[in-house]
């Protein structure tokens, strides 16, 4: 809900002139672009959520049907963008960038309206746990902040419970600024600022 201004006009909504997320600008050995809703992508981001490595933090272990309906939606919409992300021209990892204000991690903290936010599911567990997470949660920090330049923070809401993720947002530069609770989980709110003017605590709510 909007509140008035003193002549009695509404605020203006925050949301006004907010892009939605851009693709990272990655470089080097990594790669990215946008994910279709059909063929090879949905066959392969439907696949890897059915992965248990994935499935206990995604919870999306949904039929072939509903992730196409999910990432067109996502493709139509102005709150998240479907990436795969490719080391070395081999598919790698499903990331969805979101602007914070459009998501639910926007009631939990003082957001700036081009914060924005990652969800990340390496496909292959065998490539977990060789500080290549951490590499490409560190690419993707960098890559946001330079592709849009009035983000001042890249953020994230891994489960508290996750361990191996928490530890990978620290060694990209993450830093932890609390804890927030949703409906479904617990979670660190982790924060790539662009300065360290621009930290921000969560609202422990």
């Amino acid at each position: 809900m909007t509140s008035p201004h003193q002549d009695g006009q509404p605020d203006a909504d925050p949301a006004a002139g907010v892009p939605g997320p851009p693709l990272p600008r990655l470089d080097g050995r990594w790669t990215a672009r946008v994910a279709r809703s059909h063929g090879t992508d949905l066959d392969l981001v439907h696949g890897w959520m059915q992965s248990p490595h994935i499935d206990a933090f995604w919870h999306q272990a949904w039929p072939k049907d509903r992730w196409q309906e999910e990432i067109a939606g996502h493709l139509a919409g102005d709150a998240i963008l479907p990436v795969l992300v490719a080391l070395d021209g081999e598919q790698f990892a499903y990331v969805e960038v979101y602007r914070v204000l459009r998501d639910r991690l926007g009631e939990h903290y003082p957001h700036r309206p081009h914060d924005l936010g990652v969800h990340i599911a390496i496909g292959d567990r065998d490539r977990t746990g060789q500080g290549l997470g951490r590499a490409l949660l560190r690419a993707l920090a960098d890559g946001l902040l330079a592709v849009d330049p009035d983000c001042t923070r890249v953020v994230a809401e891994p489960d508290v419970t996750n361990g191996p993720s928490l530890r990978a947002f620290a060694a990209a530069g993450f830093r932890e600024a609390g804890e927030v609770v949703f409906p479904d989980k617990k979670a660190a709110l982790v924060v790539r600022a662009r300065t360290d003017a621009d930290m921000v605590a969560a609202d422990r709510v």
